[in-house]
């Protein structure tokens, strides 16, 4: 399986720093499902490998210029702004189409809030094909086939263009499914079973919580959930801290890797953070525990270099003259 990657307050909205020039999108994120199959539990806020369904996507499209989420407000682990379908309750055609008023780019991406597995690589992909197939959107599908359109982008334009043309047939868009929309767009699909895995059930949520902590996912998995509760958008090389973590317990003691890592953030938040200063600051805490190794191995002996440093006036080939008569 793929490997997944501040608290904001509920009404915050993103700037236009997140996103810019080509690649620019926005967001909709539909998280006011009534959750039947669940028991009427709030979906978006079950926790998912320690952190909530809804954040695990709105990390997913970090890279959206605006990203608007349909629901009742709620702390999320970044800032939104938030939008609510009528009426409340109206199904998912009435929750894009509100969600849809709230963003000007051309390219929208569309996402449900249970997809625990999905990746800003997935959206960048879809985006992608979506930038060169020249159709009205691009979505996943499911192991068998069927169509995700809450896993999608889409041109923005035609979305609006056929819900104008939907609500005024039907007179509104409440109650509507999803596929009178679909099937009137030009699509490309994209097969993609772990990206498109949404939690319907609770059976769902419990493959989805044994998955992540899978050999080989769980430790990307946490690094991700630790810099959302500690409000860090930060990516470092993580395989370099492992090994120095790695050389600082077997060349120094157990307890000298955790403390130094620990050390080297520390560093490299003084020396203003980025993943620049994390590197400076590893590079020189793994020099450090290279020499230190090096002694430890030296059994206290000078090196070659220190048995041939001159002493004094003496030159470096001079011995003693121990002769009875030597002056």
């Amino acid at each position: 399986m793929t490997a997944y990657q501040p608290p904001g307050e509920p009404g915050a909205a993103t700037g236009p720093a997140h996103g810019s020039g080509p690649a620019r999108y926005d967001a909709v994120v539909l998280a006011g499902g009534a959750a039947r199959r669940l028991g009427g539990t709030d979906k978006p806020g079950v926790r998912v490998g320690g952190r909530p369904l809804l954040d695990r996507v709105l990390a997913a499209c970090a890279g959206a210029r605006t990203t608007v989420v349909v629901a009742a407000p709620r702390p999320t682990a970044r800032p939104v702004t938030w939008a609510r379908e009528e009426p409340p309750g109206g199904g998912p055609l009435a929750a894009l189409d509100a969600g849809l008023h709230h963003t000007t780019a051309e390219h929208v991406v569309v996402l449900s809030a249970d997809l625990p597995f999905l990746h800003e690589t997935t959206v960048d992909r879809m985006l992608g094909a979506l930038r060169t197939s020249g159709r009205d959107g691009v979505l996943l599908t499911d192991p068998g086939g069927r169509d995700q359109p809450l896993v999608a982008a889409y041109r923005a334009p035609r979305l609006r263009e056929e819900l104008a043309l939907l609500a005024g047939r039907h007179g509104a868009l409440a109650g509507l499914p999803l596929r009178r929309l679909t099937a009137e767009l030009d699509l490309t699909r994209i097969s993609d079973p772990v990206a498109s895995f949404d939690c319907d059930t609770w059976d769902d949520i419990a493959t989805a919580r044994a998955r992540i902590r899978e050999h080989g996912h769980v430790l990307d998995e946490w690094i991700s959930a630790v810099k959302d509760e500690l409000g860090i958008d930060l990516d470092v090389d993580t395989r370099g801290l492992l090994d120095l973590a790695r050389d600082a317990a077997h060349g120094v003691a157990r307890p000298a890797a955790p403390l130094t890592t620990f050390l080297v953030g520390y560093a490299a938040a003084q020396a203003g953070g980025g993943p620049e200063a994390v590197a400076e600051a590893a590079r020189k805490a793994v020099a450090l525990a290279a020499r230190w190794a090096q002694e430890s191995t030296s059994e206290d002996r000078p090196s070659a270099d220190e048995q041939q440093a001159p002493q004094g006036d003496v030159a470096p080939d001079a011995t003693p003259d121990t002769r009875p008569d030597a002056g």
